[in-house]
């Protein structure tokens, strides 16, 4: 049984010199698909070249945290794109959308203007979406009430118990990923453990938060710098999963992939075809 990447930002600068590697060192290591979401409307073009290039699938969505450097016509060059791009079976999801209430000094009335219009074309497309959640699930929730969307996946979740069961209601599976390595990390790793098994997907969020052997502590930083997370970690990540709920690997990865397709429905005949 493969495994699929839930979330892995390819396109980031920070694998410029070597993403067909990147690729070839995933799927070495078990990875068949990569989702790889949007940030920004500048990167669609790129972003969906790039998928067709490797064989990968790919959301197009705008960034909470790329909303105030957008201008309203992103808007409009998303609905085009989707539009564009609406028969290709490598387009899966509208993502990464959300809500950031973390980073200081984000417009949120804006970041709330963004996530409303593009859930709206999601409803207009049928397509799920790849959401973007920091201490801002009950805002995202209120807005998934109003404007209904065929689920999809709370990337990277650290929310409750409670707020995961509201999401998973309205037919989201919820990311794990390299947080849920660190002992520290407790909410995250009672949720990954105890929620109907259903629920969960994996993903890495390549290049950013890595797993706790790849971490580098703020004090060593100078003699060693951050290592950069790769898709090719994921089977690693994995591992972690399946000693938390008392699964066999083989039985993580059925479970993982089900999940999943679920989730993402376009994802399933990808993997069906072939994807590398």
């Amino acid at each position: 049984m493969p495994w699929i990447d839930s979330h892995c930002h390819l396109d980031a600068p920070e694998f410029d010199a070597d993403r067909d590697a990147v690729v070839q060192r995933a799927r070495a290591a078990g990875v068949a698909l990569l989702v790889l979401p949007a940030v920004a409307a500048v990167g669609f073009d790129g972003l969906v070249a790039l998928a067709h290039r490797h064989r990968l699938a790919y959301a197009l969505g705008i960034h909470p945290l790329c909303v105030d450097g957008a201008d309203d016509a992103d808007l409009d060059r998303l609905a085009l794109a989707l539009q564009q791009h609406q028969g290709d079976p490598r387009l899966v999801a509208v993502g990464e959308i959300g809500l950031d209430h973390f980073v200081p000094g984000l417009d949120r009335a804006r970041q709330e203007r963004f996530y409303a219009a593009q859930l709206k074309l999601a409803s207009k497309h049928q397509l799920p979406v790849i959401l973007h959640v920091r201490r801002s699930a009950d805002s995202l929730l209120k807005h998934l009430r109003r404007i209904d969307v065929p689920g999809g996946i709370a990337h990277a979740f650290n929310g409750s118990y409670a707020q995961a069961l509201q999401f998973a209601e309205r037919g989201f599976k919820l990311g794990f990923g390299g947080a849920m390595t660190f002992e520290r990390a407790r909410q995250i790793r009672d949720l990954a453990a105890t929620l109907p098994a259903d629920v969960p997907v994996l993903e890495t969020d390549a290049p950013d938060i890595p797993p706790q052997w790849l971490y580098v502590k703020a004090g060593e930083r100078a003699q060693r710098p951050p290592s950069r997370n790769e898709p090719a970690e994921l089977p690693r990540i994995a591992q972690t999963l399946a000693t938390l709920r008392g699964w066999s690997i083989e039985e993580t990865a059925v479970r993982m992939v089900a999940n999943l397709t679920i989730a993402l429905p376009r994802v399933g005949p990808l993997l069906a075809a072939g994807a590398p």
